[in-house]
């Protein structure tokens, strides 16, 4: 019935069983005798349905929370709404029967490139990477994100949830990284968590051979470094002007008289003016040990945020690493040695920085295919993380490494509903993911 614009629809409680023999269902091909409580807006094309949801009898397993036996967890569109042992189910809730089930945060990938980079159509894929110029700061990821890149498709059956992406490493300073969820939207708009959750910066091997071979500057480690520092400089000169400016302005505003010029907006100098101010981090592709040193240095001569991406060699320097308060996303450690500052690629890093103190999330860098996401925990506690340290690499760390943990990364009241349903323990080799949700809708798994 319609009141006051609005479309009312009542639904009965649905009960639906996974049993062991059984296919997981499709959530939205169940059919209802009764639909649930919705409001539809008169000049919305459709309808809008915010379904209530409860999973009942799981293992849930939460990094902040611990792990709940025969846990309950209910949530809507909304966000989590209540977790535990002993939570009721309100009566207008679907309800997920999860008998044998672990349920879990969704996963997150603190580094990848996807949706730039289609490596099925060639070039006309390759999005990534504006190599004809070392520094580009004023380049969006956002604008070179194709949601329908064929590789998206791989990210649930992982059992992520959430991705940091963004551009390359082609150049000393390569654009704005940004964090989307695989939600199937062909929107980015629609996919976005944070833009920009920092500003892509490159040491080592990859700039330097990328301008190098082109006889431009940066040819070597140095350059990359003295280019990184002039443009943080030039940052600063260009704050100074605008604070200059607006004394003046203030000055001129005071005395009756016409205000001065302003300087000269730069879309680049703008983003650099955001890291210096502590808005967004530098993400510092760095492998080598003398690269994450140097980035570091860097970092604390201008005061900015930093979070080291790879950081291979970083069980060389790991105590070094802990003191600079700075944390790792490290990886991909599941790929081939593609160039001599990744000949020492090993989980031990990981576990080395871990025991040193340093904040640690796994990454795929795109080159580990999504869907095997779960195996670089598993393989971090074969190499010696405890279960926890691992569960907390893909979930929680990240999560704050990227500053959206007040949104992901667990599974506390308010939070996102973001939650897979797993066959078994997420961490063993035959457990797969069987239902998805993120943001409380469920997601297909192709």
């Amino acid at each position: 019935m319609a009141q006051n614009g609005r479309c009312r629809l009542d639904i009965k409680r649905v009960t639906v069983r996974l049993s062991s023999k059984e296919k997981s269902p499709n959530l939205r091909q169940i059919t209802y005798g009764v639909y649930k409580k919705a409001f539809l807006m008169v000049d919305t094309p459709r309808l809008q349905v915010t379904q209530m949801r409860a999973i009942k009898n799981a293992t849930i397993d939460c990094p902040v929370l611990g792990r709940i036996g025969n846990g309950t967890i209910v949530f809507d569109e909304s966000g989590i709404l209540d977790v535990g042992s002993d939570v009721e189910i309100p009566k207008d809730a679907e309800v997920i029967d999860a008998e044998g089930r672990f349920v879990v945060p969704g996963f997150i990938d603190a580094h990848t490139h996807q949706g730039l980079f289609d490596g099925s159509i060639g070039w006309a894929g390759q999005d990534g990477n504006e190599s004809v110029n070392p520094i580009t700061p004023e380049l969006r990821g956002i604008d070179s994100f194709n949601p329908f890149e064929p590789s998206l498709k791989e990210v649930v059956k992982g059992g992520v949830t959430c991705l940091n992406t963004g551009p390359g490493s082609a150049n000393v300073i390569g654009g704005q990284a940004f964090v989307v969820k695989p939600t199937g939207s062909g929107i980015i708009e629609d996919m976005l968590v944070l833009a920009p959750s920092g500003l892509k910066v490159a040491l080592g091997e990859n700039p330097k051979r990328v301008h190098g071979n082109e006889k431009r500057s940066p040819a070597t480690r140095m350059a990359v470094a003295a280019l990184l520092r002039k443009t943080l400089t030039d940052g600063q000169n260009y704050l100074n002007e605008w604070t200059a400016y607006g004394q003046k302005a203030r000055e001129a505003k005071e005395k009756g008289e016409a205000p001065p010029a302003p300087p000269k907006k730069d879309i680049g100098m703008e983003v650099i003016a955001k890291v210096l101010k502590g808005e967004i981090p530098l993400h510092a592709h760095a492998h080598r040990a003398d690269d994450i040193a140097t980035v570091i240095r860097i970092a604390r001569e201008f005061n900015v945020r930093l979070v080291l991406i790879h950081c291979t060699e970083g069980h060389k320097i790991a105590d070094f690493i802990a003191r600079a308060g700075v944390p790792a996303v490290v990886g991909p450690t599941m790929f081939w040695v593609s160039k001599p500052e990744t000949r020492e690629r090993s989980f031990e890093t990981v576990v080395k920085l871990v025991r040193a103190g340093v904040k640690v999330a796994l990454q795929t860098d795109s080159l580990t295919p999504m869907l095997h996401f779960q195996l670089l925990p598993m393989y971090a506690m074969k190499y010696g993380l405890t279960r926890e340290e691992a569960f907390r690499c893909v979930t929680i760390n990240p999560a704050e490494i990227l500053g959206i943990e007040h949104r992901v990364g667990s599974l506390e009241r308010g939070k996102d509903a973001d939650i897979v349903v797993w066959s078994g323990d997420p961490f063993d080799f035959y457990s797969r993911p069987e239902i998805v949700f993120i943001n409380g809708k469920q997601v297909e798994i192709e």
